[in-house]
């Protein structure tokens, strides 16, 4: 029996061997990827964001600047942003997609055949950076995607720092203008869904780019001789053939999301209350591909104030605007929006009109009228801007509200746009909500995910405690 025992043992530790010694090969997936290519990352990122960001614009984004309202039980739309439902928290796939394009990144230096990547990638890497710290102000940065260097609890980076630090916003910017300039290889950029290849348009990009945010943070730091620069070497987006926008298809699996979610669902956002004030005075035909006529009368387009409690009110959807045709069976029309000329133009206009740079502010106005018009295939009236409201400067209005009210209409798809230039300008003027769950303030930054207290509790408590416990009436650096 002693014999017996001791040769099963011996079987036991030989075949324990075996499984060590191949432990690894057999628990190896023979047909998944060990490496994915910089185009396929390219592509990856940019149409991830492009879809999600355009979601979050349309079911979120939209909601902060009041071009739509939700009906049903949208927490959200009445300020309870830590209760997010149809969207609302862009955190993960923000930083999904840093980090994904931090491994292009990362690819682009260390071989010299994937070098073409490297000025594309340091640019997205700002404009995803951007997007980031102007919702949520300070964020995990300098050491935040180091996890598999040990690293999984980043400190929090001061605003200020992602925009004007080393390897912040403007540093990344410039140092993918000079990657781009300087790169000599004969390797084409593949898997570009916004720019085909061309890292001319790239470069234009990334100048537009640095002239937005440093008029986001015009009010805090002197940067008046940056915009002349960038002004004057007019290597900047000017039209709308050098758009930075990805074109949704017609259908599935690269069309707008919303084109096809459930009808129920697509039929809570309507045009809000101050989305059709505005456009009303403005006598505004964009109005009629933005929305839809009631259903009860098709000659009458009308919206509903922000954050109606639908426990308590009774809406009936027939006497109100759904958001328009674009959105759904014409979506393949649509376009998400990075950066445009229009929105270019009307920084400029911005920046004329502040005295930063000196040029007429009220042909940069204009021209991104016109461009927006075309951007969102409407015709211009003739008199549009001639006559007041949308005549610059006539009626003794207030250029920076007309610039930034235009620029608010025409950035609809534009993730939360609208509600960062609002909190940084005050323009336009949004309203007090209907049924407000945060005392009839309008929120002023995004709150950190409850995730961060649960997986980086010490760093999200020293960052919560600069913003009044997290509070989503605490501004950014820009905003104070």
């Amino acid at each position: 029996m002693k014999k017996f025992n001791k040769y099963i043992i011996a079987i036991l530790f030989v075949s324990s061997l075996s499984c060590t010694q191949d432990f690894e090969k057999l628990n190896i997936n023979p047909t998944a990827p060990v490496d994915v290519q910089p185009e396929l990352l390219l592509r990856k990122v940019l149409f991830d964001f492009a879809d999600q960001m355009s979601y979050e614009g349309f079911v979120a984004g939209n909601l902060l600047g009041q071009q739509f309202t939700a009906i049903d039980f949208n927490l959200f739309d009445r300020h309870s942003l830590t209760e997010p439902q149809y969207g609302g928290n862009p955190w993960p796939f923000l930083y999904e997609n840093l980090r994904d394009n931090e491994i292009l990144l990362a690819k682009s230096r260390a071989n010299a055949a994937f070098g073409v990547y490297e000025g594309p990638a340091l640019i997205y890497k700002a404009y995803l950076t951007g997007v980031l710290t102007d919702l949520y102000g300070d964020v995990p940065y300098s050491e935040a995607l180091k996890g598999k260097s040990g690293n999984v609890t980043p400190k929090y980076d001061a605003q200020r720092d992602i925009y004007l630090g080393k390897d912040g916003i403007i540093d990344n910017l410039n140092s993918a203008i000079t990657a781009i300039t300087n790169y000599k290889g004969a390797t084409r950029l593949q898997g570009d869904i916004i720019f085909n290849g061309d890292l001319t348009k790239w470069r234009r990009f990334a100048n537009s780019l640095k002239f937005k945010y440093l008029m986001r943070a015009s009010g805090k730091e002197n940067v008046a001789e940056q915009l002349k620069q960038i002004f004057a070497g007019g290597d900047y987006i000017k039209d709308a053939t050098q758009n930075a926008v990805y074109a949704f298809t017609a259908s599935q699996p690269n069309n707008f999301r919303m084109a096809t979610a459930r009808i129920g669902d697509f039929n809570l956002f309507i045009m809000s209350e101050t989305m059709d004030e505005i456009l009303t005075k403005l006598d505004d035909p964009r109005k009629q591909v933005l929305f839809r006529p009631t259903a009860n009368n098709a000659n009458v387009y009308k919206g509903l104030l922000n954050g109606p409690d639908a426990s308590k009110l009774s809406i009936s959807v027939g006497n109100f605007s759904f958001s328009g045709r674009i959105f759904r069976e014409d979506a393949g029309r649509l376009k998400a929006n990075f950066l445009t000329s229009f929105e270019m133009n009307f920084l400029l206009a911005e920046a004329a009109e502040k005295g930063f740079i000196s040029v007429d502010a009220k042909t940069f106005y204009e021209t991104g009228v016109k461009q927006a018009f075309d951007y969102w295939y409407s015709v211009l009236p003739e008199n549009y801007l001639k006559t007041a409201p949308a005549a610059y400067k006539v009626a003794n209005a207030n250029p920076i509200e007309q610039i930034i009210t235009q620029k608010w209409i025409a950035n609809v798809i534009n993730g939360y746009e609208g509600w960062n230039e609002y909190r940084r300008t005050g323009f336009p003027k949004l309203k007090t909500i209907s049924a407000s769950l945060n005392q009839n303030l309008i929120p002023v930054r995004m709150p950190y995910p409850t995730t961060e207290d649960a997986l980086n509790n010490a760093n999200f408590k020293a960052a919560a405690e600069k913003t009044n416990k997290n509070s989503i009436n605490s501004p950014v650096w820009w905003d104070n």
